[in-house]
């Protein structure tokens, strides 16, 4: 292994059931306390003791209204609606641990940068530099409608603004306030030295952002950059801006052209590919004998919803499986959805023909990405394995009911992978960057952020700012 240890995050969001529809109906399962602040203090707390790196906070701005043409399947079966905003969840689950991170999904098309920025770098003060931020553009067409617009802006263009809203982030982040510039001097009754705080004189095509950020600068500056985009256009995204990578593929065989893709467009860019850590998305279900892990899996399939499925599918992919039959394989539909949503179950793997039927079974349980049933060795191998095959640095870990599966994992896996030596029994910084990269607080000189840096200053020093 490359880096030495398995990184793991818990990938979990603000709502009911997420990745494993109609799994809220188990009597095990505590989802539908997700409005309840003990809720969340409880899960981190259970997290941190599993020595994880972060909690991985998923969102959407919209409904899944594309099965049957309505939203009807996804609110009866609480397919990720009703979902309520990831970013406040995260001081209550700081304010219980001390090392463990959260990476929270926020979208670029519908919140303008500056006040985002503002937004990120107070959860990376409260926090004390544990935040990152998964950068995602939004794929929803029920979310572009909410927000005024007739229909989803196009995939590509998505990320032409995602790299204008990425520049504004780090010229607020990054420059606008130097690292000495509060000096917090009660003699001389100066908190900050005015000459050290500069406008970022941002002008472009999609935003205008003239002044200073708001905020002094937070322990990382910039938070931890997730990346979940896998189509062509993300992968190029990521290989230049991502500290971590999140795919989801169904088959280790997938990951692998996955990973090696993105590794290759990082190196074209002069990158070290191997500094980008990709997390790939699994739902563990563990016995102390495999066939109590097999029951157990028995047991929630019982539970899980095919019209929830289907219309989680339906949000993710644009496509309306009600008009296929159930033994119709899936074909390869080009629009502005999750590219890699239809990918994954087409044109990915060729040995595969994915029938809806199929599809539904398969994303019952765990969304579009693997379940692994077993014995805690035997979740170990198979993520070994993955390590091993597919080049992944870890794993963002779903569950099929919560916080059950967490409470499997920590109890029986962690301990199974840290006698391996393949999962960290302490962790080693503060942040949640230094606990990913060996104790490095900020982005690194070599990221396109920190250029702007010495351009911004030094253009206020030239003018006399």
């Amino acid at each position: 292994m490359k880096h030495g240890r398995i990184y793991l995050n818990a990938f979990v969001m603000n709502c009911v059931g997420h990745q494993s529809p109609g799994l809220w109906t188990h009597p095990e399962d505590e989802s539908h306390r997700y409005t309840d602040i003990e809720y969340w203090a409880d899960l981190a707390r259970t997290l941190e003791r599993g020595r994880f790196d972060a909690v991985f906070l998923a969102d959407v701005l919209g409904v899944y209204d594309v099965f049957e043409g309505s939203r009807d399947a996804a609110v009866r079966n609480a397919a990720q609606i009703p979902v309520n905003d990831p970013m406040l969840v995260v001081p209550v689950m700081a304010q219980v641990t001390k090392h463990l991170g959260f990476g929270v999904t926020a979208s670029v098309s519908y919140e303008p940068p500056y006040v985002f920025a503002r937004r990120m770098s107070t959860l990376d003060h409260l926090t004390k530099g544990r935040v990152g931020w998964n950068i995602v553009t939004s794929y929803l067409d029920s979310a572009a409608r909410n927000m005024g617009l007739v229909k989803q802006v196009s995939h590509d263009e998505r990320y032409d603004i995602a790299e204008e809203y990425l520049e504004v982030c780090y010229k607020l982040w990054e420059a606008s306030w130097e690292d000495d510039a509060v000096v917090l001097d009660r003699q001389q009754k100066i908190y900050a030295n005015p000459s050290k705080v500069h406008d970022i004189g941002h002008r472009g095509r999609y935003f205008s952002v003239p002044g200073i950020h708001l905020c002094e600068p937070s322990p990382q500056r910039t938070p931890v950059l997730y990346q979940a985009g896998s189509s062509t256009r993300g992968r190029a995204f990521a290989a230049r801006h991502a500290e971590c990578v999140f795919i989801i593929a169904p088959t280790v065989a997938i990951a692998k052209t996955y990973v090696r893709a993105l590794r290759e467009e990082a190196a074209k860019i002069g990158r070290d590919p191997n500094e980008i850590r990709v997390f790939s998305m699994f739902t563990p279900i563990v016995g102390r004998t495999q066939a109590e892990a097999e029951e157990k899996y028995l047991d929630y399939v019982r539970h899980a919803s095919t019209s929830g499925a289907l219309a989680l599918y339906g949000g993710w992919s644009g496509i309306d499986l009600s008009q296929y039959e159930l033994d119709e394989p899936l074909k390869y539909v080009q629009n502005e959805a999750i590219h890699s949503a239809i990918e994954a179950f087409t044109t990915m793997d060729p040995d595969k023909q994915w029938t809806v039927d199929e599809i539904a079974k398969f994303i019952g349980i765990g969304g579009r990405g693997p379940v692994f049933v077993g014995t805690p060795d035997k979740v170990a191998d198979t993520m070994e394995a993955w390590v091993a095959e597919a080049d992944v640095d870890g794993f963002n870990i779903a569950y099929a009911v919560t916080p059950g599966t967490y409470v499997d994992f920590v109890d029986l896996v962690v301990p199974t992978l840290q006698r391996r030596g393949l999962v960290q029994s302490d962790y080693v910084a503060d942040t949640l960057r230094g606990n990913l990269y060996d104790g490095r607080r900020y982005l690194p000189d070599t990221h396109p952020a920190r250029q702007y840096r010495g351009q911004i200053q030094a253009g206020a020093s030239h003018l006399g700012a």
